[in-house]
C-alpha cells in the first residue's frame, strides 16, 4: 500500500486551519517581548553603571569645591574650583550616555550640562540628590499613589 503524503501533512490536516500559524506567530511575539524586556533590563543596568561613574566624578568635584570654599589662598581656591569644574565636565558625557539608555537619568544629565552656565554652588544640592538616587539603585523613591475614580453618581443599578 502506498502512503499518501508525509507525516507532516497528516499532522497539519489534524490542525484546525491557521492554528499552527497563529501559535507560531504568538510564540515569536512572546519571545520578542521577553527579549525586549531582558534587553531593557540590561540597558538600565548599564545606565546605572554609567551613572555610578558619573557620580564618582561628581563626589570628587563636590569635595574639591568645598575645599576651595574654605581655602584662604585665592590662587589655590581658584585652582581647586577649576579642578572641580573639570570633574563635572568629565561626568557630563557619562550622564548623557546613561540618560540615552534610561530616561530616569535625564535630570542628572541636565544638571551637569548647566555646569558651563551656572556656578557650582547653584548645582550642589541637585547633584547630591540625583547621585543619592543612584546609590539606592536608581529608584527615585516611593512610587506615586494609585488613584481610582469614585463610582458614577447613582450607582451601578440600572435605574
Amino acid at each position: 500500500m502506498r502512503r499518501r503524503g508525509s507525516a507532516r501533512r497528516e499532522i497539519s490536516r489534524a490542525d484546525p486551519p491557521g492554528l499552527r500559524r497563529l501559535l507560531g506567530t504568538g510564540g515569536a511575539l512572546g519571545l520578542a517581548l521577553a527579549l525586549g524586556a531582558g534587553l531593557t533590563g540590561c540597558a538600565d543596568g548599564a545606565a546605572l553603571g554609567l551613572v555610578h561613574q558619573a557620580c564618582a566624578h561628581v563626589e570628587v568635584s563636590l569635595r574639591l569645591y568645598q575645599r576651595a570654599q574654605r581655602q584662604t589662598d585665592p590662587t589655590v581656591a581658584a585652582d581647586e574650583r577649576a579642578r572641580a569644574a573639570a570633574e563635572l565636565q568629565t561626568a557630563s558625557p557619562l550622564a548623557a550616555e546613561a540618560a540615552g539608555q534610561a530616561p530616569q537619568w535625564q535630570a542628572l544629565m541636565a544638571t551637569l550640562s548647566e555646569n558651563s552656565r551656572l556656578p557650582e554652588s547653584d548645582l550642589v544640592s541637585a547633584l547630591r540628590q540625583q547621585c543619592a538616587v543612584a546609590q539606592t539603585g536608581g529608584s527615585p523613591g516611593p512610587s506615586l499613589p494609585v488613584t481610582t475614580l469614585p463610582p458614577a453618581p447613582g450607582g451601578t443599578s440600572g435605574g
